[in-house]
């Protein structure tokens, strides 16, 4: 099962790739990661919710531990547009000074963003469409760009796994006492 898992990861980077982008310019980059990746990728997500007392970063954790294989997602050196629109809270393309925040480099572009948002989605529907559970994680993007695992501004996790019960929704958190 691991292997038709992974192949379905592949064709998410494709997806990804392929999304409508704003003026045919593409910055999405992509990298599926398995086997002990994702073991290490999960310790990584633990440690970091440990050590900044952010919540959940331990539960998704043990969503990355239990995938098949999970497709990282980024958004890498995203020119604006030159639209001047404001979108992104400035009144001209030219003012908008990317800088490195506590876990994601920014602003970024509203359109590269949405053209972001595009990629990711399409990836996703790929998964859907070859009946692959898979979730959009945050959480494992961030760390996963921490460990250098995919070099991007902005970085999102979407592990992928194929059992009889989707292993990313049906979640009880906390988890019962013992458990």
């Amino acid at each position: 099962m691991r292997e038709a898992v992974e192949l379905v990861a592949r064709f998410m980077e494709l997806a990804a790739c392929t999304a409508p982008k704003a003026l045919g310019q593409n910055f999405v980059v992509t990298k599926v990661i398995s086997g002990p990746e994702l073991g290490r990728l999960a310790e990584a997500m633990e440690a970091y919710g440990r050590q900044t007392g952010k919540k959940d970063f331990d539960r998704d954790a043990d969503g990355v531990r239990r995938s098949d294989a999970l497709l990282l997602i980024g958004l890498k050196g995203p020119n604006t547009l030159g639209l001047n629109c404001g979108a992104c809270g400035h009144n001209r393309c030219e003012e908008l000074r990317p800088r490195e925040g506590p876990e994601y480099r920014g602003p970024v572009c509203a359109w590269r963003l949405v053209d972001f948002g595009i990629a990711v989605g399409s990836a996703a529907k790929t998964a859907g469409l070859f009946n692959v559970d898979n979730r959009v994680m945050y959480r494992a993007g961030v760390v996963a760009r921490r460990l250098g695992l995919l070099e991007a501004e902005l970085v999102l996790g979407i592990p992928l796994s194929a059992t009889g019960k989707n292993i990313y929704f049906d979640r009880r958190w906390p988890p019962p006492a013992g458990g």
